[in-house]
């Protein structure tokens, strides 16, 4: 697919402090502590029924504000990852086996939340033969089972290029495939040890081949050490592969054992940024410092085109 060429005036350089390393989180980045009543409900509702979600593993700075809107991010096969990229709170090391009975719990948790439409990912579980694939497969089954109106997004963990994998979660339909692109090739030795940038991309290709009707979409963080042009690249990559949605947001250090933050980018070059997307034809962009993979990922699907 032929992706134009955009032409932006963004500086390259982000904005940095005078010495190269970024001087204190930029005001735009302030947050609301989490609280009131739906945050609290829902956290209640996690702990009682055993479930994870990367709201709360991975540090979302967004969590106050989805959870009081009653969106959650589920997070399946457990909270420790096989991978240990640099960049990504959620704790490495051997997980614990999985529950089989996870799905019937998530459904049964979306249908006492009444949600609309939810957002499933997991840790990588590199020690199970399909990488959890068939959970992933069983949670969107037994939501649409439960509740045929609500959508499912899923993001998914590359199976390490496994197509028997993909193919056992797009067979149960999920509305949205998404799995995250994260940076840019040149970073992925330091940033993202364990995946591999072309095979990211040929899985999203691989998932728009094996159901044409669903829509499938990915995220970049910005501000570990990309160039601005090498953002351009990680796009127009995207476009090749037929992703719909596309979502970028700034990178924030869980912690000083992570890699650094090398750049802040500024919310004026975020939308530069998502005006380039829409012009290299992606037909929604979320993109601002704050934007996660699932912000506002229950306004993602009307906007580049509905549920089947």
């Amino acid at each position: 697919m032929a992706v134009p060429l955009v032409q932006l005036t963004g500086s390259p350089a982000g904005t940095p402090a005078a010495d190269g390393v970024p001087a204190r989180k930029p005001g735009w980045l302030k947050v609301k502590a989490p609280g009131g009543p739906n945050y609290a409900h829902l956290k209640g509702l996690m702990r009682e029924l055993g479930l994870h979600t990367v709201c709360e593993e991975a540090r979302c700075p967004n969590i106050g504000e989805c959870w009081e809107h009653k969106a959650a991010t589920f997070m399946v096969l457990g909270d420790v990852c096989t991978r240990n990229c640099t960049y990504c709170a959620v704790a490495h090391g051997t997980p614990t086996a999985f529950d089989p009975l996870e799905p019937l719990r998530l459904a049964e948790a979306v249908e006492r939340m009444g949600l609309a439409h939810v957002v499933i990912t997991s840790v990588d579980r590199d020690d199970l033969p399909n990488g959890g694939a068939e959970v992933f497969a069983g949670c969107i089954t037994e939501i649409k089972r439960r509740l045929p109106a609500t959508s499912v997004e899923v993001l998914i963990p590359d199976f390490k290029g496994s197509e028997q994998a993909l193919r056992i979660v797009m067979d149960a339909r999920p509305d949205i495939l998404n799995h995250n692109l994260e940076t840019a090739e040149r970073l992925y030795r330091l940033a993202r040890p364990g995946g591999r940038y072309p095979r990211a991309l040929q899985l999203l290709a691989n998932a728009r081949r094996m159901d044409p009707g669903a829509l499938t979409k990915s995220g970049i963080i910005l501000g570990m050490g990309e160039e601005w042009d090498e953002v351009l690249v990680c796009m127009r990559d995207l476009r090749r592969s037929d992703v719909n949605i596309l979502t970028l947001g700034q990178y924030l250090r869980p912690s000083d054992g992570h890699l650094p933050v090398a750049r802040y980018y500024t919310p004026d070059e975020f939308a530069e940024l998502r005006e380039a997307g829409l012009a290299m034809g992606f037909s929604h962009v979320q993109a601002s410092p704050l934007t996660r993979s699932s912000y506002h990922a229950w306004e993602h699907l009307a906007a580049a085109g509905g549920a089947r």
